[in-house]
């Protein structure tokens, strides 16, 4: 971090359906004030037969903002419309950061990114798995699997209470994503050295499905997606047997930092700091 002032300025946004609880503000405004950058980081709630408009404007420059985060519902409508759509984003089908560049949007998905770096942060070493098991197949799961497809891991297995959603998951993200049912899940978690929920399962009261993990070999790292509650069901049970655990507040951290980057010119670090604010305010707005 850095206390001098910088001239660079920009203004960026989260447009989302609803989105007074999103997060993102306070992580960029955090970053703003700690480069000591005169930029501008706000929300923009749009219901989604609203969004092609808003597109257009910040094409043509009438919003007046050099880019910004979308969350749901507009991740695919963004993906959709925008000029020029990455490799990253046309895989997963969806973005959620976008910049304007001669007149034209260009659209990314940082989500995949955010999931690897906060495993990189938290478990070194955790690409070393040879068997990762997916827990759901909903929208956020398309960039838990690029991201441990492209790091390497040979054997992914996605497991859905629907198999045909996991089924088309496999078929987009290739040979080494496999799909099965939730019956099978006691069967697909041999040889399981990663293992990820994505689904909303253990969240506010829900029961969480039994799992062994004492079957689970002693290196093996259990990891959640979600971060409110910061400690799930699931975390709670892998640490009880001994398990190492990375909770899924990072990964919101690091998917911030390219955009930042694109928007005000400074790449952030994720600091403890940092972190402490938005695990505050979690424990305060829940």
């Amino acid at each position: 971090m850095t206390d001098s002032r910088e001239t660079f300025s920009a203004q960026a946004f989260v447009a989302g359906y609803p989105i007074k609880h999103s997060r993102s503000p306070l992580i960029h405004g955090y970053w703003l004030k700690a480069y000591g950058i005169a930029g501008a980081y706000e929300t923009v709630e749009i219901k989604p037969e609203n969004f092609p408009a808003f597109m257009a404007q910040l094409r043509n420059g009438e919003s007046g903002y050099r880019g910004g985060n979308v969350t749901i519902p507009h991740k695919e409508a963004a993906a959709h419309l925008a000029d020029h759509v990455d490799e990253i984003a046309r895989e997963i089908g969806a973005a959620n950061t976008l910049w304007r560049e001669d007149g034209r949007i260009l659209a990314t998905n940082t989500d995949s990114y955010g999931f690897a770096a906060n495993l990189d942060q938290q478990q070194p070493g955790w690409d070393r798995a040879s068997t990762a098991v997916v827990l759901g197949a909903g929208g956020a799961s398309r960039a838990i699997i690029q991201a441990v497809r492209d790091r390497g891991i040979k054997d992914i297995r996605i497991v859905n209470r629907t198999v045909e959603r996991a089924q088309e998951l496999a078929d987009r993200f290739g040979e080494t994503v496999s799909a099965h049912g939730m019956a099978a899940l006691q069967e697909v978690l041999e040889g399981c050295d990663l293992f990820i929920n994505t689904t909303s399962l253990g969240m506010k009261g829900e029961p969480f499905p039994a799992i062994a993990w004492d079957r689970f070999p002693s290196h093996a790292v259990v990891t959640d997606i979600v971060y409110v509650p910061l400690r799930t069901e699931m975390l709670r049970q892998a640490e009880q047997a001994g398990l190492a655990t990375v909770d899924g507040l990072g990964m919101l951290l690091h998917q911030a930092v390219p955009g930042f980057e694109k928007w005000f010119g400074r790449r952030p670090v994720i600091t403890p700091d940092l972190r402490q604010l938005i695990e505050a305010d979690l424990e305060a707005h829940g």
